[in-house]
């Protein structure tokens, strides 16, 4: 078969889609070694056994694809699929054969041009077999087969078999780690679509994807939106009954959830935190009374603390019942403090364009709590627990304990406090750990669903401590030491024991690692570190005049600089840079457009395990995500 020029271009495509940047490689040998200590703690995990939450082995995956790394990625892989094949399942063997397709795709590029075609059939046949081997019945295998024949040129025959693959995985949403793995389906649905010249149906699937058009230069797995107007939200909107008629809980109608507790009796209606703004209240409020017939009154507010994200909206439930009864700890008023100092920039970039600080301000409970206290609503128990958390001092967990459901808050926050604050407690999270763990709840339902998803029982968290605790340790010694905080980072601290802990806690340590380490720096460092960093005022237009002015570079070598750092999957080192000379050269379309490619790759990079920074890094490449749409089976669903 003859390779064509549009065959080179379509490859070039197929490894863009899939995570791969193909701009230039680096040329040199002799780029310094790069610490990626997410990439290697996911690394060690794998490398351990093979991890019984398949979601490890598929964000190692990601961040090989993510760093322009796909050969490697696909060596490690077949590596370990040969160390570990006599003890995997069929369907285990499968998970590793899908994940060397997704990186054996993006490396396409990179292959010979005399070897490509044998290449990409060679794929396909890895592919095929990894869905034998599953049964058909795997979401990420289905998800893999669907995506990534859909990009491969159609004189290959594989469109009918993309289209199924899809199709399935559109029916079987339910199967997917998470709401998210739905964009990626309902866009290469819609590039289908175009191919056979359905531009009806195209447009429709691009539109449930939330992408705004066919360019786009990653691959978005997260479930997070943004939308300037009405800020991030975690996941598309849900209502789900988590004790049928009794216990609801709204998710992505904005930043933060919504609970509510329909009383023993079925006079009163009972509300955890007030939400972030009064029309996101609103909407929630009014779609639960869609949903749940003849609601009662709203009389009671439980605050589980006083960050903007939970106080926001006290009005519009006030405007409910002017006999609402609102509780909160009775030192609401330190983290309202907290919340007024902190910078608007970032208040704006989570929570949107409409929201107002008065908004959060305003919030006056009627009822203040310094001690455990146990209520009575309408025959139903509710027990308050002042905790110090690790997020903020004013901390409150609602227990249901008849329902053994008990309403977390943000205990757990991964950041230990907003990272633009200065709050947060590694040792208050550790003690309200035990906490739960004595109180011993069924379900944990914390204020943000990625939360939840990952938090959602006491198991886990009374797993995880010691590893904290491990963790803490290390970090205050490494601090005593004089080490500077980017050195702790790159060190890929993994406590003993953690990688034969049976894949319950690997990920929940990831997601909270690099926010403990700068969290307890922070708090342990004066404003002269060890690095000398904070003993001068240098800033970007010094760096700048390093870089211009004295190494006399100019905008085409910073503009090849850049491409080359993008291409090697240094994106903070790019972005930083460009932080840095933007201003010498402010009519540089080139390096505006690499400005937004490390911002973009950044946002994928951290999309699954730190939405805070796809938030920040989002809103610095201009990308908005706009919020999926729920398929009407999965709007209500139920959780016992």
């Amino acid at each position: 078969m003859k390779i064509s020029a549009r065959w080179i271009v379509v490859l070039s495509l197929l490894g863009a889609s899939l995570g791969a940047v193909a701009t230039v490689k680096s040329g040199s040998a002799a780029v310094a070694a790069v610490h990626r200590p997410e990439l290697e703690y996911l690394e060690a995990v794998n490398r351990a056994s093979p991890p019984d939450d398949p979601q490890l082995l598929f964000l190692l995956m990601g961040q090989f694809a993510n760093a322009n790394l796909h050969g490697e990625g696909a060596e490690f892989f077949a590596a370990r699929l040969k160390e570990f094949e006599p003890r995997l399942t069929d369907q285990q063997k499968s998970l590793y054969l899908s994940a060397i397709v997704v990186l054996r795709a993006g490396h396409a590029s990179q292959v010979p041009l005399w070897r490509r075609i044998g290449w990409v059939n060679e794929t396909i046949a890895i592919l095929d077999e990894a869905k034998r081997l599953s049964g058909g019945d795997i979401f990420v295998v289905r998800w893999i087969s669907g995506v990534v024949n859909a990009e491969i040129p159609g004189f290959f025959g594989r469109s009918e078999v993309a289209r199924a693959d899809l199709t399935w995985c559109l029916e079987n949403l339910a199967k997917a780690p998470h709401a998210g793995w739905r964009r990626e389906v309902d866009y290469h649905l819609a590039l289908l679509d175009r191919r056979d010249g359905k531009t009806a149906e195209a447009e429709e699937h691009l539109r449930r994807s939330g992408f705004r058009s066919f360019d786009k230069p990653l691959t978005l797995t997260t479930s997070s939106a943004e939308d300037l107007a009405s800020g991030h939200t975690f996941a598309p909107k849900r209502i789900i009954d988590v004790v049928p008629g009794r216990v609801f809980a709204l998710t992505g109608f904005e930043f933060t959830e919504y609970y509510f507790v329909v009383s023993e009796d079925r006079r009163e209606l009972i509300a955890i935190d007030a939400g972030t703004r009064p029309d996101s209240a609103k909407a929630a409020y009014e779609a639960l009374r869609a949903h749940a017939k003849d609601l009662p009154e709203l009389t009671t507010v439980f605050i589980t603390h006083a960050h903007w994200d939970h106080v926001g909206g006290h009005e519009y439930f006030r405007s409910l019942n002017r006999n609402v009864k609102f509780y909160a700890r009775t030192n609401y008023g330190e983290e309202l403090a907290n919340d007024a100092a902190a910078p608007d920039l970032f208040a704006k970039r989570f929570f949107g364009e409409r929201f107002q600080m008065k908004d959060v301000s305003s919030f006056r409970p009627d009822v203040t709590i310094d001690r455990e206290t146990a209520l009575t609503i309408g025959g139903t128990r509710f027990d308050l627990v002042p905790i110090a958390g690790g997020e903020t001092r004013d901390g409150l967990f609602i227990d249901l304990p008849e329902q053994r459901i008990l309403f977390a808050g943000d205990f757990i926050m991964p950041y230990l406090g907003a990272p633009f604050v200065e709050e947060g407690s590694l040792d208050g999270l550790l003690d309200a750990i035990d906490v739960a763990a004595k109180r011993n709840p069924r379900i944990l339902l914390h204020g943000h669903e990625p939360l939840t998803r990952l938090f959602g029982d006491v198991d886990t968290l009374v797993r995880l401590r010691p590893h904290l605790a491990w963790l803490r340790d290390q970090v205050l010694a490494a601090i005593g030491r004089g080490e500077a905080r980017a050195t702790i980072q790159q060190a890929n601290l993994i406590p003993p024991g953690l990688l034969e802990s049976g894949g319950r806690v690997e990920l929940p340590y990831l997601v909270l690692r690099e926010n403990v380490i700068n969290r307890l720096y922070d708090q342990n460092v004066g404003y002269w570190q060890p690095d000398l960093q904070g003993m001068d005022s240098l800033g970007r237009d010094d760096r700048a005049s390093l870089l211009v002015d004295y190494l006399g570079v100019s905008e085409g070598q910073l503009a090849k600089a850049v491409a080359r750092m993008v291409a090697d999957g240094r994106y903070e080192l790019a972005a930083s840079v460009l932080d840095w000379t933007r201003g010498r050269f402010p009519a540089s379309e080139a390096l505006a457009d690499a400005e937004r490619l490390a911002y973009s790759k950044l946002a994928e990079k951290y999309q699954e395990f730190n939405p805070f920074k796809f938030i920040i890094y989002s809103a610095k490449s201009g990308l908005e995500t706009p919020q999926m749409s729920a398929p009407p089976e999965t709007l209500v669903t139920s959780r016992r």
